[in-house]
């Protein structure tokens, strides 16, 4: 399973803000991660939208985590903000035109895998991703080009 970068970009976002008291910029995250300000100001309007950050405009302006980083789950992060989990097109029965899905047992193991990759990302949170140690290392968070 592959996440997309929205969803990357958007965790990487909420992990600098979960170090941070006081409010921060999109440039500053844009220049922090080397990655496009547009790109970014995409995902902090989603965040802010789903609860996950507050915004605030003008001169001091800036966000911040809207609840602490110990009440933020990655999975609730990654399902807000993938698309769509499905593996197959049999997954979703709009899209499914699969002669064999009736009797696939494909489906039920795929189905399975991924029920269990989103259990494992609910039991943390950002606090727990956001340890002491990466708070010290928050400079040398390596960037991945895609």
């Amino acid at each position: 399973m592959r996440l997309t970068l929205y969803s990357d970009y958007s965790l990487r976002v909420l992990l600098y803000l979960s170090h941070k008291e006081e409010t921060v910029t999109i440039t500053e995250l844009a220049d922090f991660y080397k990655i496009s300000r547009n790109h970014l100001v995409k995902v902090v309007h989603n965040l802010g939208i789903n609860g996950f950050i507050v915004t605030s405009r003008g001169k001091h302006g800036g966000i911040r985590l809207a609840r602490p980083a110990r009440e933020i789950t990655v999975g609730e992060v990654v399902r807000h903000t993938e698309p769509d989990f499905d593996l197959l097109e049999c997954f979703n029965p709009q899209t499914d035109h699969c002669v064999i899905s009736s009797t696939c047992s494909l489906k039920g193991v795929l189905f399975e895998a991924r029920s269990a990759f989103i259990n494992v990302l609910d039991r943390y949170t950002l606090a727990d991703v956001a340890a002491p140690k990466v708070q010290a290392e928050i400079r040398s968070i390596p960037i991945i080009q895609k």
